[in-house]
């Protein structure tokens, strides 16, 4: 069973920068394919940005060249760089894993997830 604790949010002005941090539990974090998911108020989750098990990434378009998503396997944590933030980014993100790309697994099918965590951009 894998476990993942979020951490990171706040509250930052809009061109404002933040660093979530997810840590996972629980099983071989090298073999896992992760990613950063975020919900609006009303709105559907969606993808931010995912890495696989050989280190590529995929960004949204809307985040392309503000967010960096990374890994340290010998910390067993993923990390989201966000830096130009804007007030359309305000959402719960969550950190989400499966044994399979997660290009590859519609969202509600995705099998981990953390708790979320808060980000908030006053414009």
């Amino acid at each position: 069973q894998v476990q993942l604790v979020e951490s990171g949010g706040g509250s930052v002005q809009a061109g404002g920068s933040l660093r979530l941090s997810c840590t996972a539990s629980g099983y071989p974090y090298s073999a896992l394919y992760m990613g950063w998911f975020r919900q609006a108020p009303g709105m559907e989750r969606e993808v931010v940005a995912t890495i696989n098990t050989d280190g590529s990434t995929t960004y949204t378009d809307s985040v392309k060249g503000r967010f960096t998503i990374s890994k340290d396997i010998a910390k067993n944590t993923l990390y989201l760089q966000m830096n130009s933030l804007k007030a359309e980014d305000t959402a719960m993100y969550y950190c989400a894993a499966e044994h399979l790309p997660l290009s590859e697994v519609y969202i509600k099918s995705i099998a981990y997830w953390g708790q979320g965590t808060q980000v908030t951009v006053s414009s």
